[in-house]
C-alpha cells in the first residue's frame, strides 16, 4: 500500500504492534536519544514521544529501524521486490525487434507516466502559516542528540533546491544545525547535488531559494536518501516506490514545490556569501564529525499541519535506524549495479561499514583479473566512489554471511597479489583519511585464483560432505536424539 502521510504510517505501525507510545514527559536534549539508542540496539519498535518539554508536538523516531518496518514503509514484503521491479523497467533498455515486440512495453511506459508528481492547490502542510517575525523554529521539539554536539539538529529534513540552469528539482537529506529560531546550517557535502546547485547559484549570482519538508509519506522520506543517477527526479522515484504520484503544492514565499502531505515546511533561502561554523555532530560513523564552515539557511515562512508530528532520527554507533535505510538502498539498487557490472551476483553493505566503508560483492568469474576490474568499476559509479574497502568473492559465496566472507579473505588472499590500493575521493565524514574527503581505498580479491593470475600451484578443493551422507543424516536426525530445530 502507498501511505498518504506519516499519520497513516503511524496508524499501521501501531496496528501491527510495531510502535510504542511514550506518554511520560521527556526532554529533547539528550534524553530522547538515550531512550531511542537503547531501544534501537535491541531491535525494538518505532517510538512516538507524546509529551516533549518545550513543544506541543510529538516526536516520531526509529520509524524505519528494522527490516520489517523498512519493507512496510515501501509497501513490500521483502525489499528485493523493489529491485525486481527495477529489473523489469531496465528491460526497456533492450527495445529490439519489430513493432509488435516494442508494443509489449507500452503498458510499462504508461505506468511510468503515472508516477509523475501531481500539483494540488490546497494541502494539509499549509493548514497553519507563520510568516516573518512569527516564523520561528522554537515551537518544535528539535533534538540535541549527543553531549558533544554543537547544538540542536533537525535530523530528518527533506531539502528541496532547484538547478538554476535547467530548473530541475533536487531533493536531498542534509542535517540542519539550529543556530537560532530563524537560521540553521546547511550541511550539504561537496559531492552532493544540493551543493552543486549552490555552486551554480554562486556562479550566476542568483538568490538561492530553499524549502525543507519535515515528514511526508515514508517513500518520499526514503527517496531523499536514495543515490539516484544524476538528473533523475527524486519525486518521480518516490512515485515509482508508491505506485502512485506524490501530491505536491507550491510554497507560499519561494518558487518551489513540496509534498502536500508533509508535516512541517520551512521556506527561505541560503545566503550565497555567508558561512558559519557548523558542528561537531555525533554522526553515523559512531564518532563526532568535526566542525567546519557551511552555508546558512534563513527561514522566512513556516507552515505545518494542525496535528503535526515532528519526525526525527538519531545516528551513532551501529546498528541504528539509518542502517536499515542503507540496507534498503543495497537491495533496491542491486539491479542497476548489475546493469553496469553484469558479472555481479550479489552485494552486501555491512551495517558496521555505515554506508561507505565496506562493500562485499560476489561475481561470476570468467577471466583472470576480473575481480580487480569489478573493484575499479564500482569506484567509478556515483556514491560508490566513496567505498573504502571492496571485498570480491566467487559467485557461490553468501555475501550476507560475514563469517564466511572473512574466512574466504583470510584463506584465499596473498596480500601482495590480491590487495589493490588506490587513491581517490572519500566520504566527507571519514575522519581517518590524512586529507578531508580524499585518501586511500583498498580492494581485496578473495576469489579462487587462476594460473593466469600468477598462481601456479594447485588450488585445493573445499571440504564438503557427500550428498548421500547429508541426506542419510538428515533422515535419521531424530534417531540420534536431537530435536528438529537442532539441524
Amino acid at each position: 500500500m502507498a501511505f498518504k502521510d506519516l499519520h497513516e504510517f503511524v496508524a499501521v505501525l501501531e496496528k501491527k504492534g510495531l510502535l510504542h507510545r511514550v506518554t511520560a514527559l521527556v526532554d529533547p536534549i539528550l534524553e530522547i536519544t538515550e531512550i531511542t539508542d537503547r531501544i534501537s540496539k535491541k531491535g525494538g519498535p518505532a517510538l512516538l514521544f507524546e509529551r516533549v518539554k518545550g513543544s506541543p508536538y510529538p516526536v516520531l523516531i526509529n520509524a524505519f529501524g528494522s527490516f520489517e518496518r523498512m519493507s512496510l514503509a515501501l509497501g513490500v514484503q521483502q525489499l528485493d521486490e523493489i529491485g525486481a521491479r527495477i529489473s523489469k523497467m531496465l528491460e526497456l533498455q533492450e527495445l529490439t525487434g519489430g513493432l509488435l515486440d516494442k508494443m509489449k512495453f507500452l503498458p510499462r511506459l504508461a505506468e511510468m507516466g503515472s508516477w509523475v508528481p501531481k500539483t494540488v492547490r490546497r494541502a494539509p502542510c499549509q493548514e497553519v502559516i507563520h510568516r516573518d517575525g512569527d516564523a520561528t523554529l522554537d515551537i518544535f521539539p528539535i533534538l540535541k542528540c549527543w553531549p558533544g554536539d554543537g547544538g540542536r539538529y533537525i535530523t530528518l529534513p527533506l531539502v528541496f533546491t532547484k538547478d538554476p540552469e535547467t530548473g530541475g528539482r533536487n531533493l536531498g537529506m542534509y542535517r540542519l544545525q539550529v543556530f537560532d529560531g530563524k537560521t540553521t546550517g546547511m550541511h550539504w557535502h561537496i559531492h552532493k547535488n544540493g551543493a552543486e546547485n549552490y555552486r551554480k547559484h554562486q556562479k550566476m549570482g542568483q538568490k538561492m531559494e530553499v524549502a525543507v519538508a519535515l515528514g511526508g509519506d515514508p517513500a518520499t522520506i526514503y527517496a531523499a536518501t536514495a543515490p539516484l543517477p544524476h538528473g533523475i527526479d527524486e519525486m518521480l522515484f518516490a512515485g515509482f516506490l508508491r505506485n502512485e504520484p506524490v501530491e505536491m503544492v507550491k510554497c507560499i514565499t519561494v518558487d518551489l514545490e513540496v509534498p502536500a502531505h508533509a508535516e512541517i515546511i520551512l521556506e527561505g533561502y541560503v545566503d550565497l556569501e555567508e558561512k558559519r561554523l557548523e558542528g561537531p555532530f555525533g554522526d553515523h560513523t559512531g564518532y563526532y564529525s568535526l566542525a567546519d564552515y557551511y552555508p546558512v539557511f534563513h527561514i522566512q515562512c513556516i507552515t505545518h499541519r494542525k496535528d503535526a508530528i515532528y519526525p526525527a532520527t538519531i545516528v551513532g554507533k551501529p546498528p541504528m535506524e539509518d542502517c536499515y535505510l542503507a540496507k534498503a538502498t543495497e537491495r533496491i539498487f542491486l539491479p542497476l549495479l548489475k546493469m553496469f557490472i553484469p558479472e555481479i551476483v550479489d552485494i552486501n553493505l555491512p551495517l558496521e561499514g555505515v554506508f561507505h566503508n565496506c562493500a562485499v560483492v560476489s561475481i561470476k568469474k570468467s577471466y583472470p583479473g576480473q575481480a580487480k576490474k569489478v573493484m575499479c568499476a564500482i569506484w567509478g559509479m556515483g556514491q560508490m566512489m566513496f567505498t573504502k574497502m571492496i571485498i570480491v568473492v566467487d559467485e557461490h559465496v553468501n555475501v550476507q554471511d560475514m563469517s564466511e566472507v572473512w574466512w574466504r579473505v583470510y584463506n584465499n588472499t596473498d596480500p601482495k597479489r590480491d590487495f589493490m590500493m588506490v587513491d581517490g575521493p572519500l566520504e566527507v565524514l571519514d575522519h581517518s583519511s590524512p586529507l578531508p574527503a580524499y585518501g586511500s581505498k583498498v580492494g581485496i580479491d578473495a576469489t579462487k585464483k587462476w594460473p593466469g593470475e600468477g598462481h601456479n600451484r594447485d588450488w585445493p578443493e573445499e571440504i564438503e560432505m557427500t550428498r548421500e551422507i547429508k541426506e542419510l543424516v538428515t533422515s535419521r536426525w531424530q534417531e540420534y536424539g536431537f530435536g528438529q530445530g537442532d539441524e
